[in-house]
């Protein structure tokens, strides 16, 4: 009959909702590598491949973008070097952490295109990239004295680039007070926010991507990743421009 329940439909639906209310955080554990990243105490995907500590959803949104011409500046190295490194034509990372910079010597050693810096003073961190002359499609705010950082950045980021902060859900000054928000919203930036959990992390957290109007990485965006494409498709490698998608949106 039309409309008619098969019996034992109503059990099934019983037993589904809470396998799914269970199963899902072991599956999103296990996809984006959060499991293994609490375990080793590394961000890495599900695969062991190095990523970014920003929120996930940021993570999968840049994961979408073909960065292979872009020159990419870092404040504050890590496994996200090894990422971007791995992506973009050039990665220029400064820091000030001994230990973070050990890391970005030692692992960013295979990559010819990561160029280290060390300053630990904190307006010497913050002014170096004004001293180097050079212009970034990317620059990335996640160490040092954040607010010097992006008041640095937004003089070296192309006019259609983007600056990318995490943690912005921090005040980063007085309590209650959003001072880097409010330095690149009166220089004329938008911003989105990926608000998420993180690798190795128990709580949500805030990667923000500020913009001017006409950015060019928003031009040509490819559609919305699938979950198959997300987790394992193509990760938008250099040496992975000639695949069917990168060629339809490339830039």
């Amino acid at each position: 009959m039309p409309g008619e329940v098969k019996k034992g439909g109503h059990m099934f639906e019983g037993m589904k909702r809470p396998l799914v209310g269970l199963g899902l955080p072991v599956k999103f554990s296990a996809m984006t590598g959060h499991f293994r990243s609490a375990i080793s105490r590394k961000p890495v995907d599900g695969r062991g491949n190095p990523i970014p500590w920003y929120s996930y959803p940021a993570i999968h949104f840049l994961s979408s973008i073909n960065w292979e011409d872009c020159r990419v500046l870092e404040f504050g190295s890590g496994y996200s070097t090894l990422w971007w490194a791995a992506r973009a034509e050039h990665v220029t990372t400064i820091e000030g952490d001994p230990v973070w910079f050990r890391v970005a010597q030692s692992k960013g050693g295979q990559f010819p295109n990561v160029r280290a810096i060390f300053q630990d003073e904190h307006q010497a961190h913050a002014r170096a990239p004004l001293l180097l002359g050079e212009i970034f499609d990317v620059v990335v705010v996640d160490g040092g004295d954040r607010y010097l950082c992006a008041e640095s950045a937004a003089q070296v980021v192309a006019s259609d680039g983007l600056i990318v902060v995490d943690d912005s859900e921090g005040f980063w000054g007085e309590e209650g007070t959003y001072p880097i928000i409010d330095l690149l919203h009166g220089l004329g930036f938008g911003r989105v926010d990926y608000y998420g959990f993180r690798p190795c992390g128990w709580h949500l957290g805030c990667t923000s991507l500020f913009f001017r109007p006409g950015t060019r990485l928003f031009q040509r965006l490819p559609p919305p990743l699938r979950e198959r494409e997300v987790f394992d498709g193509p990760r938008r490698l250099r040496g992975h421009e000639n695949s069917p998608r990168s060629r339809r949106y490339a830039r």
